[in-house]
């Protein structure tokens, strides 16, 4: 048995596909997650605590959909690859843990700058790490290696691109922001795994020709559960009250403008 010559492997599979699916997933569980966000500071703390831990799970689910989902895009060539489940899950709770710890942060309602930059920067470094964690588990009969520089401006990309989401999310006034606050975190997501998987290379062992399963065979299965939690939590944010009165503000307005409602709060008010 020896290696064959380093090949980068195709990420585009199904074409744009798979990196657009992707986009979408880790959008949808960013706008949830920032949804919760918004409604955990205008609650007492054990209520305001259910609603961050709702949000960690919709962005923890988000980002590691978004992973299967790309990673259903993965081959190398005709060899068959496996996956390694209980590290592909292990992925999903770094996902949620590392959400949870960013979405307290910019909790806060003291050391503002310091909470966005913290958040970002736990956010950023743990997409990264789930993203790898997640990499550790896919099984092909090759070596595989990453090169340093390109991990480190992937988890870079993370930590710039979810900051300034954050940052967004920290001083939101309407509906509109918060979407574009979620499709720039959703951009960062994607963004870091793509950046991240063009530093990969495989050297293919030399009895490794033959066809065997793909990645879309072997993760259409595990999206199942993580996308129908996803969905359930969207719903049930959707029919709270206070996205029914976001909804009927008009663009650019603060909360209890645009209603006739009088309604004190400012979402994540600076102090």
């Amino acid at each position: 048995m020896f290696r064959t010559a380093a090949t980068q492997p195709d990420v585009l599979t199904y074409g744009p596909v798979t990196p657009l699916l992707a986009y979408g997933m880790a959008c949808v569980g960013s706008a949830v997650g920032l949804r919760c966000a918004l409604r955990a500071p205008l609650l007492g703390r054990r209520r305001g605590a259910g609603w961050l831990a709702l949000g960690s799970l919709a962005i923890g689910v988000g980002i590691f959909t978004m992973h299967v989902v790309a990673m259903i895009g993965f081959s190398v060539g005709e060899v068959p690859i496996g996956y390694d489940m209980l590290m592909t899950y292990a992925s999903l709770l770094v996902a949620v843990l590392v959400s949870a710890v960013a979405l307290l942060l910019v909790s806060l309602r003291r050391y503002t700058w310091l909470a966005v930059l913290g958040g970002g920067l736990v956010l950023g470094l743990g997409v990264a790490s789930s993203h790898y964690v997640g990499m550790m588990g896919v099984r092909v009969a090759g070596a595989v290696r990453y090169d340093d520089r390109v991990m480190i401006i992937s988890a870079a990309v993370a930590v710039v691109v979810s900051s300034v989401a954050l940052l967004c999310a920290r001083w939101v006034r309407h509906m509109g922001a918060s979407i574009a606050a979620a499709l720039i975190m959703g951009l960062g997501f994607v963004a870091m795994h793509y950046t991240g998987m063009a530093g990969m290379t495989v050297s293919l062992y030399s009895d490794a020709g033959a066809v065997g399963s793909s990645s879309l065979g072997a993760l259409t299965p595990v999206l199942i559960g993580p996308v129908l939690l996803l969905l359930l939590i969207a719903l049930f944010v959707s029919l709270d009250p206070m996205m029914e009165r976001d909804g009927r503000r008009k663009w650019g307005t603060r909360p209890g403008e645009g209603t006739g409602e009088k309604l004190e709060w400012v979402p994540f008010e600076r102090r």
